[in-house]
């Protein structure tokens, strides 16, 4: 007889081990089945986001930045350094020892909470059993009152460029280069192409982003994407826009893209190629044929406002269904769906979910931009402060960007808060928690904020929706 639990869970990344970890809390005999393993050969919890996302990402994104500040910012400081090198194999082996501390660490979090880990490959079959295949391709059986797939999401590749992790690779490939390329290319102007061409490029490579669309960042607000494309531009970073990949030659240690935009064929020859051209859900062997759960063409699961499948007792959440492919999403998602297992009424609000590109400066918003509330009618107020004139920007010597708000002009409730700058994904996050709460642009202006941060700039920008910002000149007077 198949083993029972109350709630089993399908995958272990930021979405599944959160869920199974409030599951367990909840008082919910829990069970969380993971295959995927780390460099070292063992089972690596904490999925994408720990082992080659988020975490290691910024783990190289932040080495490169103090690299580039030696090499190219101290001396405004009054620092004098002798020459400044990199050590890419060191780098890259800090990234993989804080990768390995985070996922023993989740391992640890599940056993404390009482989760029973599995080792292997989940797959849903009919009335809430789950086949676990281990590595030995030994089979078990568990059964459910309740199951969550959380199995995330994987690199898309593209037939043009065909991945092969040496020469032309991925985004789990960029995170262990061995040395800087001498040329690089980056097929894709989303968040991993940026973030990724970024490191290298702060570490000495010639960097070229090639991005099919005509816009540049199309989901941020229209005035912050500008600014960043001319701050990303100045860095290094050149990006080609309308450009379309058609084909990949590898020769020797080289690759020649060819691709088309304005002025027709194009080629580029380059040492490394990453392809960053988005994700796609993880759902292949995922469900049986009669597991009853629907999917769409592209194998993303359909789900209500709660996460519910089309199978009672069954969930999905995460990469693996609509929206934003963010680990702060697919965790919250976890949580609410576990409440509602153990019976709470918890809900989610998408609305306020923020986004963040951790280049440098970095670049976050919540809400709505400017171009999709005037799209939709509505009267705004915009309220903008640059850090140029933000006392603690200029004694970090970091002062490119702005933070934007953008209120209902009727009734002022903050709809949107935009910022590229220092530390924009916190500064958004007092603005997302501000929402949350139906503030307005005038309670945001009558908070004290501490003086001096990079938060002022928020607050100025806020008092600035209704001409009464103090430090800059106000576009309107009240």
């Amino acid at each position: 007889m198949s083993e029972k639990f109350d709630v089993i869970v399908i995958g272990a990344g930021p979405g599944g081990y959160v869920a199974a970890i409030r599951a367990a809390q909840l008082g919910l005999k829990t069970a969380c089945i993971e295959k995927y393993k780390g460099k070292d050969g063992k089972l690596a919890l904490g999925g994408t986001c720990l082992n080659v996302g988020c975490i290691p990402s910024k783990a190289l994104l932040d080495s490169s930045y103090k690299f580039h500040e030696a090499h190219e910012s101290f001396n405004v400081h009054g620092i004098s350094t002798g020459e400044v090198k990199m050590d890419v194999p060191t780098m890259v082996a800090r990234k993989d020892q804080i990768v390995k501390n985070l996922t023993g660490g989740v391992s640890a979090l599940l056993k404390a909470n009482g989760v029973t880990v599995f080792e292997g490959h989940g797959k849903l079959l009919a009335g809430k059993q789950v086949e676990v295949t281990g590595a030995d391709g030994a089979l078990q059986t568990l059964a459910a009152e309740n199951v969550i797939l959380a199995s995330g999401s994987t690199p898309v590749n593209i037939p043009p460029a065909p991945v092969d992790q040496n020469i032309i690779v991925d985004s789990t490939g960029a995170l262990d280069f061995q040395s800087v390329p001498g040329k690089l290319g980056v097929i894709g102007a989303g968040v991993i192409g940026l973030e990724l061409g970024s490191v290298w490029a702060r570490l000495g490579a010639e960097v070229t982003v090639i991005e099919a669309m005509d816009k540049f960042l199309p989901a941020a607000d229209e005035q912050i994407a500008k600014e960043a494309f001319k701050v990303l531009s100045k860095q290094g970073l050149n990006i080609l826009l309308g450009a379309r990949v058609t084909g990949s030659e590898i020769k020797g240690e080289q690759v020649t893209v060819s691709f088309t935009n304005a002025e027709g064929e194009q080629q580029l020859t380059f040492d490394k190629l990453i392809v960053a051209v988005g994700r796609r859900p993880v759902t292949s062997d995922l469900l049986a044929a009669d597991a009853g759960v629907d999917m769409d063409e592209r194998g993303f699961i359909f789900v209500d406002d709660q996460c519910a499948t089309s199978v009672p007792g069954v969930y999905a959440i995460g990469d693996v269904v609509r929206g934003a492919m963010l680990a702060h999403k697919a965790s919250e998602e976890g949580v609410m769906v576990a409440e509602r297992i153990a019976g709470h009424k918890t809900q989610m609000n998408y609305d306020l979910i923020p986004s963040v590109i951790y280049t440098h400066p970095e670049i976050a918003w919540v809400g709505k931009s400017e171009q999709a509330l005037k799209a939709e009618g509505v009267e705004v107020n915009v309220g903008v402060f640059p850090f140029a004139a933000s006392g603690r920007a200029m004694a970090a010597n970091d002062t490119a960007g702005l933070v934007k708000v953008i209120a209902d002009a009727k009734t002022d409730r903050v709809l949107g808060v935009h910022v590229m700058g220092p530390a924009a994904a916190e500064l958004v996050q007092q603005g997302a928690i501000g929402m949350e709460f139906g503030t307005s642009a005038e309670d945001l202006g009558m908070m004290v904020f501490s003086h001096p941060t990079m938060s002022e700039a928020l607050h100025e920008a806020a008092l600035a929706v209704n001409g009464h910002a103090i430090h800059i000149a106000n576009r309107k007077k009240r």
